[in-house]
């Protein structure tokens, strides 16, 4: 009986260090140029900047940093959602976008969502990089 006790004890820390490293490897392809690890949506940034490409942006967060509004409400990312935006009658076709995202013609639109974003968050939202 008290022959596995060591083992016993050395259960629970090994286990637990198998699952903190199962469950904390970051992908390959998440490093930065200095070679450091990145994480969310930092890393699809760092990957655009050692490409020099900003057309593409991970889409799989809730907020879209490119834009300044959640991704479920991005026309801009998702074109599927012009169609509904557009027969609400919520567009502005100057811009190509809906009235309801345009801080080009409407900029308080921009706090608002930024409201949205902070709610969520307890911080101020990324800059858009396309307003």
């Amino acid at each position: 009986m008290y022959r596995f006790q060591p083992l016993r004890k050395l259960s629970f820390p090994l286990l637990a260090c198998v699952a903190l490293y199962l469950c904390g490897c970051a992908p390959a392809d998440s490093s930065n140029a200095s070679g450091s690890a990145t994480s969310g949506d930092s890393a699809a940034e760092a990957s655009a900047v050692e490409d020099n490409t900003t057309d593409e942006h991970d889409h799989s967060g809730w907020w879209c940093n490119e834009h300044g509004v959640p991704e479920e409400l991005c026309t801009r990312c998702n074109s599927t959602l012009i169609a509904d935006f557009k027969a609400k009658d919520d567009w502005c076709d100057e811009h190509d976008r809906p009235h309801s995202q345009c801080f080009l013609c409407s900029p308080e639109l921009e706090a608002q969502f930024a409201a949205r974003y902070e709610a969520k968050y307890g911080e101020q939202p990324p800059k858009p990089t396309d307003p």
